[in-house]
């Protein structure tokens, strides 16, 4: 656990004597490559090393001083680990900055896990500076951190700098439509992101309007959630005209909002004209009958969806048949399952279903709620009495 404290002015040469160090660090690799061109000994190879090592903890502990928080163990033991995981160790900002230096000089971690670590927007700031100086750090994990639209920008800024970034998960930070904002603008710049996770935050009807023209010109993204969020109305339309216009974007998860079946409607037009997607999650999204049938339109012609889960959505079986109808009556349907968990369905839905697999064997059907076939005969517990016999 890290302790926070105040910065105070003796604590100014042990931050001069953190940021020297790290300059010895970053000058170790050129010391490597000229003993390695000179010779091929394991001894001054394994030197080298162990210099890297004793100036990397050097470091790491003199910045700890400098911002009075106390040391992580596990990270003093990376060494040249792939993954740096930090969660839930309670940095702040203060422990970020302290974290900073060794950061910016580190050529070997390549995923870095923050998660849950209260960093708010002014640890994202400090963040940010050292994702645009690391070019080896490639994932990112920054969930619930409380960043909110400045930490946001902050990251943003930074990620247009250094585009080797390309995983990025932002879920449960309370983003808003200013977050949105930021959000659209750097999608519309960057094509080195490939998978961008922004579920479980706050973003509404009106982020949707923002996000969805930056998905129909962005050039990158292959993997997008944004399930949990608040996308409503008029935002679920143009989010998914945006789906439409989109020709990268593989697996999309947008399940937990408020779609409905203007929005069903809406991503069935777009089903018409993408021809990319391969994974979409709608579950919980208030889709009924009328959405199902919208949605059917799209199937019958769609040729590159494989998942499409549709659960818990009030359709009820008729919405459930006219969906699978479409995808039977469309011989190019490239769809391997079909999820319609917690949604009861009726015999006809049954039959409809074992026809299908006839035609398309690979097509899995899921449905976790069916029709219950109650027996006419009624249990001993319920039946009438019978009068006594009468004594002769």
């Amino acid at each position: 656990m890290w302790g926070h404290g105040k910065r105070s002015g003796k604590n100014e040469e042990q931050e001069e004597e953190a940021t020297t160090a790290a300059g010895h660090l970053a000058r170790v690799p050129e010391a490597e490559k000229g003993l390695n061109a000179d010779s091929d000994s394991d001894l001054e190879t394994e030197g080298i090393h162990g210099l890297r090592e004793m100036v990397s903890e050097t470091l790491c502990r003199r910045s700890y001083q400098a911002y009075s928080v106390a040391p992580i163990s596990c990270f003093l033991r990376q060494g040249s680990a792939p993954e740096l995981n930090l969660r839930h160790r309670g940095l702040g900002p203060q422990g970020v900055q302290a974290l900073a230096s060794m950061l910016t000089v580190n050529p070997y971690i390549k995923r870095l896990d923050l998660q849950d670590n209260v960093l708010c927007g002014a640890g994202a700031e400090v963040l940010a500076d050292v994702l645009s100086k690391n070019s080896s750090i490639c994932d990112v994990n920054l969930s619930e951190n409380q960043l909110g639209a400045t930490g946001v920008q902050a990251l943003c800024a930074a990620l247009a700098v250094n585009k080797t970034i390309q995983k990025m998960q932002l879920a449960g930070n309370g983003l808003e439509e200013r977050a949105a904002q930021h959000l659209a603008d750097f999608l519309l710049v960057h094509t080195g992101l490939k998978s961008l996770d922004l579920s479980y935050n706050q973003l509404n009807d009106v982020a949707g309007e923002i996000l969805g023209p930056a998905l129909a010109e962005n050039t990158g993204l292959t993997e997008l959630n944004i399930s949990w969020n608040h996308l409503r109305g008029l935002g679920t339309i143009v989010f998914a005209k945006g789906l439409e216009a989109n020709i990268f974007l593989k697996v999309l998860d947008i399940s937990y909002n408020g779609f409905g079946d203007p929005g069903a409607s809406a991503v069935g037009k777009a089903f018409k004209a993408n021809n990319v997607l391969e994974e979409l999650n709608m579950s919980n999204n208030r889709i009924s009958l009328v959405g199902a049938l919208s949605l059917g339109q799209g199937l019958r012609v769609n040729q590159t969806l494989r998942i499409l889960i549709v659960s818990r959505n009030p359709m009820q079986s008729e919405g459930c048949f006219g969906l699978l109808k479409s995808v039977r009556d469309n011989p190019a349907s490239a769809l391997e399952l079909l999820d319609f968990s917690d949604i009861q369905v009726n015999r006809e839905f049954n039959d409809l279903a074992s026809s299908v697999k006839v035609i398309l064997p690979g097509l899995h059907l899921k449905t976790g709620a069916r029709r219950v076939e109650y027996k006419k005969e009624l249990l001993p517990s319920f039946r009438p009495s019978l009068p006594a016999s009468t004594p002769k």
